[in-house]
């Protein structure tokens, strides 16, 4: 399923994007180092965005925004290893005038392997003080339950 039409998908179901481990990822034992899934939660975050049309250098450029982490909190429950596929889903929580609390979840197959906590923060790109995430944004990916 293509990017766009797991955006579409309803708010009960959250966006998901595929990652294949790399040698790269892995630390001496052979699983996924522990800060890289830091990166794979990125790259989620990223997609989930660009499925809902917001490119992230667009949302600077044009809104003089950039979305940060302003809080995380991961719960390590299996390791991940080398050539594994997983998939980081993406699920939207609260939002504030500024923020987005969301829940994020590694998978291989069915099995959670890394659950995460997340809250982003919108900032002014110049000052990267807190602003009002802009309406068009919040349109697309605000609460929809």
């Amino acid at each position: 399923m293509s990017p766009a039409a797991r955006a579409r998908r309803s708010a009960a179901q959250p966006f998901s994007w595929p990652v294949r481990v790399y040698y790269e990822d892995t630390d001496s034992g052979g699983v996924v180092y522990y800060a890289n899934y830091l990166k794979f939660l990125e790259r989620a975050r990223t997609e989930w965005l660009r499925a809902a049309g917001f490119e992230q250098s667009a949302l600077a450029a044009v809104h003089n925004i950039v979305f940060i982490v302003r809080s995380i909190s991961l719960q390590y429950l299996s390791p991940a290893r080398y050539d594994d596929r997983l998939a980081v889903s993406v699920e939207p929580g609260e939002f504030g005038a500024a923020r987005i609390e969301m829940r994020q979840v590694v998978r291989r197959g069915r099995e959670e392997l890394v659950t995460a906590q997340v809250e982003i923060a919108c900032v002014n790109t110049a000052s990267f003080r807190p602003v009002r995430i802009p309406k068009p944004v919040i349109a697309k990916i605000g609460n929809k339950k």
